[in-house]
């Protein structure tokens, strides 16, 4: 059953075709070209995954429509560094200035079902270099859990939050689908995620 809308913004590395050809997630999600995202009717699906690549100028612009989808149940997923938010709760990207290897240490806050049996060393390195996972903060809004955070001053990283009757996921860097074939625990968070998706905004 699809129920997963997924903006594909069409990078050649993105990791999307990997993720839609895995048999236990491929045939729940629907991609939509950037510019035809107007042609869909987002009522349609549980869960809508917004690239880090996408143009959020361009989503900026139909940030009330988004919203709503949200507010009535909806879950969003939000990758990247936000320069134009496109969704109440997203602010602008903060970057580290002069940041050494011990500011881009992944640090756990809280549990939650994506990440679950994901080792933050994981998420830290990635072929043994450091900030591929995330290299700046945002702000969270009030209320937000914080998931994970950077280095020793803990800047937030992943966050959730509610936003009427739904939810919204944001992480600060990194598409979670580029860690799909990792080799390591990290390949959990997409399985993990579509799960989550499936058991609805209690989860």
């Amino acid at each position: 059953m699809i129920d997963t809308l997924l903006i594909d913004c069409e990078q050649p590395e993105s990791g999307v075709p990997d993720m839609i050809r895995r048999p236990d997630v491929g045939p729940r999600i629907m991609t939509v070209g950037m510019y035809d995202f107007d042609r869909v009717t987002l009522d349609d699906f549980r869960a809508l995954l917004v690239s880090m690549h996408c143009d959020q100028l361009y989503l900026s612009g139909r940030r009330d429509r988004i919203e709503a989808f949200v507010r009535a149940g909806g879950t969003v997923l939000a990758s990247g560094h936000v320069a134009w938010p496109f969704l109440s709760g997203l602010d602008h990207f903060q970057p580290i200035p002069d940041y050494r290897v011990a500011d881009l240490e992944v640090r756990r806050e809280r549990e939650h079902p994506v990440w679950r049996g994901v080792a933050p060393q994981d998420l830290t390195f990635r072929r043994g270099v450091a900030g591929f996972y995330g290299r700046g903060w945002h702000r969270p809004p009030a209320g937000a859990t914080v998931i994970h955070s950077l280095g020793p001053r803990r800047l937030p990283l992943d966050f959730s939050y509610a936003l009427g009757r739904g939810r919204v996921l944001f992480h600060g860097g990194n598409d979670l689908w580029t860690y799909l074939g990792a080799g390591n625990s990290a390949e959990r968070m997409i399985p993990q995620l579509f799960a989550w998706i499936g058991a609805g905004a209690d989860a």
